[in-house]
């Protein structure tokens, strides 16, 4: 699967709950961004939100040992609420840390999302959007 030129690719939890759940596709794409050198970001409180009781504890810790989770920082909550407020005032969006995450990351960055409608109020054409 041909995904958009990306020199970021971030998941979102549905993406991570998918590649936890070894959905092939999803593998697929990781695999293919590896193989071109673009690395897989995930923030740390997109593991949090993916994460579940019937979750393998040792599975997403080899997962994550070959994606590269990011902290959520000072400068990330500050870029939320911006992004909250420019969104029409939308408040304590899930996605609003995260978003602020892909809007560090070297660009172009491509997200994948369960949740397109979210992610475009918040960051535009910023970045690039792939449904999973």
């Amino acid at each position: 699967m041909k995904e958009p030129t990306a020199r970021s690719l971030v998941l979102d939890s549905q993406a991570l709950s998918l590649l936890l759940r070894n959905d092939r596709q999803m593998i697929t794409r990781i695999e293919a961004a590896r193989r071109v050198g673009v690395p897989v970001l995930v923030s740390a409180l997109t593991v949090v939100e993916a994460v579940h009781g019937k979750t393998d504890t040792a599975r997403l810790r080899w997962l994550l040992s070959r994606l590269q989770v990011q902290d959520a920082t000072q400068a990330d909550s500050l870029t939320a609420v911006q992004l909250l407020s420019d969104a029409g005032g939308l408040h304590g969006h899930k996605y609003a840390l995260v978003a602020a995450m892909a809007l560090r990351s070297p660009g172009p960055v491509l997200v994948l999302t369960s949740d397109r409608d979210d992610w475009s109020k918040l960051c535009d054409a910023r970045v690039q959007i792939k449904d999973v």
